[in-house]
Order: structure tokens, then sequence, then C-alpha cells
């Protein structure tokens, strides 16, 4: 005669599952804001470098032509932009605002703000940067 077989489970029971559950949630919660704040950080890290990158494609037009350009879209098609940046808060390339001078003398000049709405994380709005 044969001896019973002990019944052996594979597997894990509900309250193991439920404290690896509390201990993933945990660590989520902490590690959550630390990347929603870097993610912040960065697009305004891009934003900054799309206005310099925008301006300085404005000056070199200025300097090579003696004109200010009419909209962004001549320094693409004259190639001093490969393409038009991406405004990262907006996260549209057709919501840069240009801004006249407002010394008149400088025709067709302008500036380049970004079109959100939102205030950056220094206390000032983007459409200001």
């Amino acid at each position: 005669m044969r001896a019973p077989k002990s019944c052996v489970r594979n597997g894990f029971t509900l309250i193991e599952l439920l404290v690896v559950m509390a201990v993933i949630a945990t660590l989520l919660s902490l590690v959550a804001p630390r990347y929603f704040d870097s993610v912040e950080k960065a697009k305004e890290a891009t934003l900054k470098t799309n206005l310099r990158q925008l301006r300085e494609a404005i000056d070199k037009r200025f300097g090579d032509t003696g004109q200010y350009p009419a909209t962004l879209n001549i320094l693409v098609t004259e190639r001093y932009l490969y393409a038009i940046p991406e405004d990262p808060i907006t996260e549209r390339n057709d919501s840069w605002v240009e801004i006249p001078y407002p010394d008149r003398s400088k025709v067709g000049g302008f500036d380049v703000h970004s079109g959100a709405n939102d205030i950056g994380r220094n206390g000032v709005p983007y459409a200001q940067w």
C-alpha cells in the first residue's frame, strides 16, 4: 500500500499578494511626484532652448539681409531653421506668439514668446519668457 501524497501548493496566498501590492503602492507614491517635477523641469528647459534658437535665427536673418522676417515660416523657407520647433508646453509648433518690437523703425521685427497660458515654476507666465 502506498503512503498518501502530501498536498504541495504552488503559488502565493492572498495575504502575500496584498503585502506586495502595498509595498509597490508606497514606492510609487514616493517616486511619482519627483517624476512629474522632473518632467516639468525638462519642458521648461526645452522651452528656453527653443526660444533661444528662434531668436538667434531671427537675428541671423537680420544680420544677413538687414531685414527682420515677417513670419517664422520665412526662417524655414530661407533655411535659417530646418523646421519651426515645437513649443513643449502646448506641444504644438504653431502656437508661438510673434510680438512686434515697440520700436516701429524695425519693420517686420518681432520677438517670439510661448503661446501657453500657464505659469512657469519661477512664477512668470510662459507668455512672457
